[in-house]
């Protein structure tokens, strides 16, 4: 049964030592270091009460209101880099899962999650952050090439959502494509034409997908550097 296993919600943070040589103790801000609650939290069209994201420029907003991870995934995080002590929340999401995860979970579904009803609406795109978070720089880049992303929801109808509350399908109008196919197009099949065009044309495709499929349809070369290290690494 699809469930949240936990809930998490926090505000924004500024870590690190804005002197440090070494650039992971650097000082930056995140809003990933959430804390699991027990109560009832209200989802809003923009995300929970009392939430907050740390990029509003790349996260947070209508199309991101609720980032899910799959609880299944620490446990392959663990066995791949076992220096880390990797647990639900370490990536930063709303929602650790059970039961669901990129190859369950397609563009566009529509669940009844409490007295919320919430949409898939785009796959998470990692950033260098959760590299900083654990220490290990790689981290980001890992996640994009597992596939391991999580994916966002909208909220179509504001409610209450709370820990172990069922995610109940309502509808799946894009049975074509699961997160997990998503995410292989574009980073593993990037030179595949067909699939390209045919990601590009779906109505459930986020608009920021498009945007790069169309340049890779293009032949234009995408580097996801910047997203994946940042500050993590020398320019």
């Amino acid at each position: 049964m699809s469930q949240i296993e936990q809930l998490f919600r926090g505000g924004v943070q500024k870590l690190g030592n804005p002197n440090a040589e070494n650039r992971l103790e650097q000082e930056w801000s995140t809003a990933a270091f959430k804390k699991p609650t027990e109560q009832a939290v209200f989802l809003t069209k923009t995300g929970l009460v009392s939430d907050d994201v740390g990029d509003k420029k790349h996260h947070g907003g209508p199309d991101k209101a609720l980032f899910a991870y799959s609880k299944s995934h620490y446990e392959k995080w663990t066995a791949e880099y076992p220096e880390v002590q990797f647990k639900p929340g370490l990536n930063g999401e709303n929602v650790s899962v059970i039961d669901m995860d990129e190859t369950s979970v397609y563009i566009g579904d529509i669940y009844q999650i409490g007295e919320a009803t919430v949409q898939v609406s785009q796959p998470r795109r990692p950033c260098w952050k959760p590299g900083r978070r654990v220490r290990w720089i790689e981290w980001g880049r890992r996640i994009q090439e597992t596939g391991r992303t999580g994916w966002y929801f909208r909220v179509l109808k504001e409610g209450a959502i709370q820990r172990y509350d069922v995610f109940r399908l309502i509808e799946r109008p894009c049975p074509e494509w699961s997160i997990a196919e998503m995410n292989d197009v574009l980073y593993h099949h990037s030179n595949n034409k067909e699939k390209l065009h045919e990601l590009l044309e779906s109505d459930y495709t986020p608009i920021s997908w498009k945007e790069e499929i169309g340049k890779l349809i293009d032949g234009e070369i995408v580097d996801h550097t910047k997203r994946l290290y940042g500050p993590n690494i020398a320019e």
